[in-house]
């Protein structure tokens, strides 16, 4: 039975983010499923300014700072076998991995 799979992937590191899509890419080329992706979605930038008083003498400033979380999304069309493979993965701490199933 083939299922259709999307699979949603974030992350703060991009470096974490690209090893993991190119460990589900790599399984799905080698069982020969159809994928479609990985397919970059827009960075969310959280941005967080914070006022600084000064101590003293010196004058008050902001400071600003900086949260950006990539996101990717996969689809599959994988059997039992491949969503074996796939949970198998090593996934770094930082890396969050939502799977779906997509109705037809």
């Amino acid at each position: 039975m083939v299922f259709k799979i999307r699979i949603w992937l974030w992350s703060t590191n991009v470096k974490s983010l690209e090893s993991v899509t190119s460990q589900i890419k790599d399984i799905a080329e080698k069982t020969g499923v159809r994928i479609r992706g990985p397919i970059p979605l827009p960075t969310k930038r959280l941005e967080v300014p914070i006022f600084k008083l000064p101590h003293g003498e010196g004058s008050k400033y902001w400071e600003h700072w900086e949260l950006r979380v990539h996101k990717r999304m996969i689809d599959l069309e994988a059997d039992e076998r491949v969503l074996r493979r796939l949970m198998r993965i090593q996934v770094p701490h930082d890396v969050y991995i939502e799977i779906k199933q997509i109705t037809r």
